[in-house]
């Protein structure tokens, strides 16, 4: 066996030793994949604006990087209509799509991404995933789902001309009907083979029997629209050139927001397949892993990777266990590249805009925003607001990313500085509650005992201050004052700063200061400020109960149970 070190560095060496039954399953899942890969990837290739081979290369030398190096072995990484479509939009004004600089621009890209992704996860910041909120990401998608149906209408309806000449002239001429017949018949054909045969590839079947009729009709020598001729081969070493400061600027942000998003589409599909395996995500080690392939991706002149949700979902309905399966994926996707490539010449571009469409009204779902409503209002609003700005700015999809970011992180420190604090009350069922909110009566005569649910921190420690100073000034004759702190887990230097003067505020109205349930972390620190010296104004309980029991000798008659 290998040393835990080794398998670290290659996490593939701890793949389980290949047999005859192992591998003959992890053949089918990855023919089922492979045969999807393909016209995915010319598809999606269109879609960032890039040369539709760029898309199988992407298809293969960085789904083996990933495997190879990744903690989920069983992802499908390739082009992704999320990505490529922010890809084409970061590019757009920047160079001509197709073109010469526009490939550049795309592995430049590519690149960036991947160094990122690489760094991230070889200092083990996968925690920044967690920055994105799901309103965010689901206002996002919602958005992005509905720019790309916007960019593949005039594909599929065969549209000829500019959208602006039709809406100045409309007319039938404009439109190719043969092609809008073909692209909306390979829609209906796809949603009915995912409806009933979830696992059939019915991409490469649909495409194979488009690219037949186109060639039995003469649809290309009509002037019909179709994929042309690919370069057969596997795809060379490349370098984009050097990258002016100009033009890095323009590609910063969008490469950050790409980033996000394509380890967050990594993150949604990896979850699945270690709940499925009963394993546990290791999330930088897959930052790594797709930090590579993407340098991989940019370095044979293709453009940025991910995982997707679709094509890894059939893998693991396909029943594969390991990455082998990836492995023979790849083989298929090396096939086509070497000898298969002549047979896409025929396949309309209409075809190629229904498998975009098809594979992208999966992540259209209506009904998220009321539902998002009934459990949160404010983050609904969050996600709304995301969707919007997405759709407002685009081609530059990236200021919705970023407006969704800053609202969130603006919510949660709105509520980190605003802390839930009430005043407690025993409830009839002996737990302790809001005294206000549930009508209860004081916990004992000229007693005041509150309760914050939050770190005694730099963020809510003036809150706490503040309301136990205003509450101690409207109850004249009060004698106690009880902080019930269990809920607080930590306290920092501007938290035993503020327990030092609420010391004093209650000693100054000459009321004793009970604390009840100080967790250790928290009574060893003010214990090393000097914050717990024994005094006759100062009384700590270790529980609850025990501190219900020394409020009922100062006058009350409850009960002494608690939950």
């Amino acid at each position: 066996m290998f040393s835990a070190s080794l398998v670290r560095w290659f996490p593939f060496l701890a793949w389980p030793r290949p047999d005859a039954t192992l591998l003959r399953g992890e053949l089918w899942a990855g023919m089922t994949v492979g045969l999807m890969l393909v016209p995915q990837g010319v598809a999606y290739a269109a879609l960032a604006g890039m040369p539709l081979v760029t898309g199988i290369y992407a298809s293969l030398i960085p789904a083996l990087v990933a495997v190879l190096w990744g903690s989920s072995s069983r992802l499908s990484v390739g082009p992704t209509a999320l990505t490529s479509l922010l890809i084409g939009a970061s590019l757009t004004g920047l160079a001509e799509p197709g073109s010469a600089q526009w490939v550049a621009l795309a592995a430049w890209m590519a690149l960036l991404t991947g160094v990122l992704q690489l760094l991230l996860g070889l200092v083990r910041f996968g925690w920044l995933l967690n920055l994105v909120t799901s309103p965010v990401l689901s206002g996002f998608t919602q958005a992005a789902a509905l720019l790309i149906l916007a960019s593949q209408l005039p594909a599929l309806a065969g549209l000829r001309v500019p959208l602006g000449e039709l809406l100045a002239s409309p007319a039938l001429r404009h439109f190719d009907l043969l092609g809008a017949g073909m692209g909306v018949g390979s829609i209906a054909a796809l949603a009915l083979a995912k409806r009933f045969w979830p696992g059939f590839p019915a991409v490469i079947v649909v495409m194979g029997a488009a690219a037949l009729a186109s060639q039995a009709l003469g649809y290309a020598a009509g002037g019909g629209a179709v994929v042309g001729a690919l370069p057969a081969g596997l795809p060379q070493p490349y370098w984009p050139g050097a990258l002016p400061w100009s033009t890095l600027g323009a590609l910063i942000m969008p490469v950050l927001v790409v980033t996000l998003v394509s380890f967050l589409e990594t993150a949604s599909s990896a979850k699945v397949e270690h709940q499925d395996g009963g394993t546990r995500w290791n999330e930088n080690q897959d930052l790594i892993a797709q930090g590579l392939a993407k340098i991989s991706a940019g370095l044979c002149g293709s453009f940025t990777t991910s995982s997707s949700f679709s094509r890894s979902a059939i893998n693991l309905y396909a029943g594969a266990r390991t990455g082998w399966a990836t492995i023979f994926a790849c083989a298929l996707v090396l096939v086509a590249l070497l000898w298969l490539t002549p047979a896409l010449y025929h396949v309309p571009q209409a075809v190629l805009a229904a498998v975009v469409v098809t594979a992208i009204t999966g992540l259209i779902k209506p009904a998220l925003l009321p539902q998002l409503w009934r459990i949160s209002r404010v983050e609904a609003v969050i996600g709304l607001l995301t969707f919007a700005i997405t759709l407002a700015a685009a081609p530059n999809l990236y200021w919705g990313v970023l407006a969704g970011l800053v609202v969130n992180l603006s919510h949660f420190l709105y509520q980190r500085l605003h802390p839930r604090i009430i005043e407690v009350g025993l409830h009839p069922d002996g737990s302790l509650r809001d005294r206000h909110l549930w009508h209860l009566p004081p916990l004992a005569p000229h007693l005041l005992a509150l309760r914050m649910d939050a770190e005694l921190d730099f963020a809510s420690a003036s809150a706490l201050e503040r309301t136990l100073s205003e509450r101690m000034a409207d109850l004249p004759g009060l004698a106690h004052v009880c902080l019930f702190a269990q809920p607080i887990n930590r306290v920092d230097v501007t938290g035993v700063e503020t327990f030092a003067r609420l010391r004093a505020l209650v000693q100054r109205h000459g009321c004793t200061l009970h604390i009840s349930g100080l967790k250790l972390p928290v009574e060893q620190a003010l214990e090393r400020a000097g914050m717990l010296a024994a005094g006759p104004q100062l009384r700590t309980y270790r529980t609850d109960a025990e501190t219900l029991q020394a409020l009922q000798q100062i006058g009350t008659t409850m009960p002494v149970e608690t939950a």
